[in-house]
């Protein structure tokens, strides 16, 4: 037997060791995190604390001739590239920049769980991959999803080793040629041109794991009602069974202000949060509850979700659109969603964040999320700077006229925006068409009705513009596009309008298929684009009309045509094309990079003043 003295210096041996073990350990998985890119939790409005973020490097291949299902390259097999998730395999930060037409890709690696993940269901989530997408964990197929925007999730529990190397493996068939697939502004041509953009195909959001119970909240949906200080919060649950409760807690500062208790959950859940001196989510002026929601069972928390919400609501009255009340001239720009170096993905979560500060800087109160789903943490930053949103469906690429496929690929993804994105206060319209004229193959009037009121039923407080610009068939907001550059004929087009609006004096870019103007509020949401890259010398640069000739031209352009819509007491808002220039389309405000071409203050002193429709 070792004397006593000598088993306690081996202990305390021992426990250095694996004391300072797990210190380097901890040193190491900081300086990991730390090289992740995009380490940011992506869903702020639904985020659990035990989740294990899976971007960085995995293999990678293109499957030239779609052939890698047949020869088994699900599993066991290296893949020749590296890539840097969740950047698309077109961009410059994936490490790849392949430009053409990319049909089939594979993406490859290998994870262990996060010991803090272990002993509970395990799920694993995509934020985006576009666009036919199928997934294995260690040779075993979980998941297969279609639609390029949406996200999409597998429980992966049963197939996935709690303390050991797992195996990830990813395809995704990509056919921009085939007019059923939702593009929004991909380009459908070998080369970008026009308004068409290069491509992105595959992962281009963040894949992560996330630690749950047996039962879990699946959903949550916040519906507020400002004008009563009440916020009615909407929980799904898998899995419900005879002990689980539900408890809800709105919060500030992290005490709770508001909450409510149900002793026994169902699938479905709905309770009401009375909140006490509420204030109000305003533009410019947001605020924002902390919501906690937790499923119990006696004193034990089986599921925790935090989220958030703001109260506010948007509603029509005559020619106006009201936020909480009061009618808002809305001040919007055209935001493609497009990075030089990431096309669809920003490259940080900072740069989120910095365009929307981009265009509060100019005098915007708000953007058009122009044909593209973006992603869910440019929703979360705008709901916490109070920017308003008109949530739209990227719809070109899909024939619905000629293509019963393109009809139900559009209405699927849809389905799932929506019920993705319709917590935020930001949101105050949906749009799931965008210049669908009657002679394009985008245009199927039977369609948009069915769009129109499958989103009233998915979200009934806001507004819906069934096809922004042309060609309207039912809506509640009434919008065209005008890229007149003239400011006098502008000016002309709109003057009767002012003084007497009506359906004959109402400017319209479909007179001869659209139905009578019923007295909407009506928004000029396409205007102004004026080509400006003195700097630049692309070949293929183009922006809408004639290039003023210098800076001071371009000013009194941009004060010209803002004034005509704001002093105009039947308009109830604007939207400038755009809030930067995107690749060969050099119309916007900013740089493609994000420089400001002119002072942004400047933007800003014609847009600051008081619109003629607001009180």
């Amino acid at each position: 037997m070792l004397p006593i003295v000598r088993i306690f210096a081996v202990l305390f041996a021992v426990i250095c060791v694996v004391t300072g073990a797990a210190a380097q350990d901890n040193q190491r998985s900081a300086k990991n995190m730390s090289l992740i890119p995009r380490p940011e939790h992506p869903r702020p409005d639904f985020l659990r604390k035990d989740w294990q973020n899976l971007n960085g490097q995995w293999q990678f291949a293109i499957d030239t001739q779609k052939s890698g299902l047949q020869k088994g390259w699900h599993t066991g097999v290296d893949f020749p590239m590296q890539i840097n998730v969740p950047f698309c395999p077109e961009s410059k930060l994936s490490g790849i920049g392949h430009t053409d037409f990319l049909e089939a890709v594979w993406y490859r690696r290998s994870f262990t769980v996060d010991p803090a993940l272990r002993g509970k269901r395990l799920l694993l989530h995509f934020g985006a991959v576009d666009y036919d997408c199928r997934v294995w964990v260690n040779g075993k197929q979980v998941a297969r999803h279609r639609g390029g925007f949406t996200p999409f999730y597998a429980d992966i529990t049963g197939v996935v080793k709690a303390d050991g190397e797992n195996e990830l493996v990813v395809y995704s068939e990509d056919d921009e040629r085939s007019f059923v697939q939702p593009l929004g502004k991909q380009s459908s041509n070998l080369k970008s041109a026009g308004c068409h953009y290069t491509r992105t195909t595959g992962i281009w959001q963040t894949v992560w794991l996330e630690a749950v119970g047996n039962s879990r909240i699946a959903n949550i949906t916040v519906w507020p009602d400002a004008a009563n200080g009440k916020a009615c919060v909407a929980i799904d649950v898998d899995k419900p069974y005879t002990k689980l409760g539900v408890v809800v807690e709105a919060m500030v500062n992290g005490k709770a202000v508001a909450s409510a208790k149900l002793a026994q959950a169902g699938a479905g859940n709905n309770v009401i949060l009375d909140i006490p001196n509420p204030k109000l989510w305003q533009v410019g002026k947001p605020f924002l509850y902390d919501l906690r929601v937790k499923l119990v069972e006696g004193s034990t928390v089986i599921d925790e979700v935090e989220s958030y919400f703001g109260l506010r609501d948007v509603r029509i009255e005559g020619d106006r659109i009201l936020i909480n009340g009061k009618s808002v001239f809305q001040r919007l720009i055209l935001d493609q969603g497009f990075w030089p170096d990431g096309i669809f993905t920003a490259p940080s979560d900072d740069e989120l964040r910095a365009d929307i500060e981009r265009s509060m800087a100019c005098g915007f109160n708000g953007a058009r999320l122009h044909q593209k789903i973006f992603e869910p943490r440019t929703l979360y930053w705008a709901d916490k700077l109070g920017y308003l949103l008109w949530g739209e469906f990227p719809d070109w690429g899909v024939s619905v006229r000629h293509h019963a496929q393109a009809r139900e690929n559009h209405r699927r993804e849809w389905i799932d925006a929506v019920m993705r994105d319709r917590s935020h206060p930001s949101i105050v319209a949906w749009v799931p068409l965008n210049e669908a004229h009657s002679s394009a193959d985008r245009y199927e009037p039977t369609f948009f009705v069915e769009i129109y009121n499958l989103t009233k039923q998915l979200d009934p407080t806001r507004p819906v513009c069934d096809t922004s610009g042309y060609t309207h068939v039912k809506t509640d907001i009434w919008d065209l596009h005008d890229y007149d550059q003239n400011v006098e004929t502008f000016a002309a087009r709109y003057k009767k309008f002012a003084d007497n609006p009506s359906t004959e004096t109402l400017a319209r870019n479909d007179p001869n298929h659209e139905p009578p103007y019923e007295g909407q509020p009506m928004i000029v949401s396409e205007y102004g684009g004026a080509w400006w890259n003195p700097t630049q010398k692309e070949d293929n640069a183009w922006g809408y009309g004639d290039r003023p000739a210098d800076e001071k031209a371009f000013l009194d352009r941009f004060k010209g045509l803002a004034d005509v819509l704001i002093d105009n007491p039947h308009i109830a808002g604007l939207c400038y094309t755009q809030l930067t220039d995107v690749e060969q389309e050099v119309n916007g405000l900013y740089t493609y990079d994000r420089k400001p071409k002119f002072p942004p203050e400047l933007f800003k002193k014609v847009l600051d003043r008081k619109a003629a429709i607001e009180d």
